[in-house]
């Protein structure tokens, strides 16, 4: 999918905000689950890309996209009581189409796709809420498809999870899957990428809401 670079950012706007109208204050009324911590991982980039905004598929002015099923990736940041965490960058970098990092360290370099991001950030607003757009994520030698996410918050020590793909067949075999034993939990990381309706593109869109294991009262 291309959009024209006039466009994107209201384009970016309009889906955050349509994304943040799903959340209903007051819809919890018991303690919502921590969402689990993994590893970081080797290849959180050493040097950041010169853009490191929300948008993962458009680098920047370039015109031409990323390969890759083009994904909208969005959820809030949440106390365990369910209210938002506002003001929290969320940061998520994943490899391109061809299972590469934007990480010197990552294999195949030479195959990276120069046209991916590999790494974004948002803020989170009042609801909580982020969004990015970015591929569906591909698996790599000894790892089944994921994108890393972290939560930065001033004060807090960076937290960091993984997010995987509902169905994937890999995710049985996957060792720092499995090292979430609870049951709940590893299913709180493992959401449905499901077909944006009307795209002709063959868009995808998947939800994550992660629960931090604390209340903004503690910090």
């Amino acid at each position: 999918m291309q959009i024209p670079h006039s466009s994107r950012r209201d384009f970016v706007r309009n889906f955050t905000l349509g994304a943040a109208g799903l959340w209903i204050p007051g819809a919890f009324a018991e303690a919502l689950m921590q969402t689990p911590k993994q590893a970081e991982g080797p290849f959180y980039p050493v040097n950041l890309p010169l853009d490191t905004d929300n948008d993962l598929i458009i680098i920047n002015d370039r015109l031409k996209p990323s390969l890759g099923a083009v994904t909208h990736l969005s959820g809030r940041v949440l106390d365990p009581t369910g209210s938002p965490i506002r003001n929290a960058v969320v940061e998520i970098w994943q490899v391109d189409h061809h299972g590469v990092y934007l990480h010197k360290g990552s294999s195949g370099a030479e195959k990276r796709d120069a046209n991916f991001q590999g790494f974004g950030r948002f803020l989170t607003g009042t609801r909580g809420e982020y969004y990015f757009r970015t591929i569906k994520p591909v698996s790599y030698p000894g790892r089944t498809p994921h994108i890393h996410v972290a939560v930065k918050i001033k004060g807090r020590e960076k937290w960091t999870t993984q997010l995987y793909i509902k169905g994937e067949p890999q995710n049985k075999k996957d060792g720092l899957l499995r090292r979430v034993k609870d049951a709940q939990q590893r299913a709180a990381i493992i959401r449905d990428f499901s077909p944006v309706p009307a795209s002709k593109a063959g868009e995808l869109s998947a939800n994550f809401d992660i629960v931090m294991g604390f209340t903004p009262g503690d910090m």
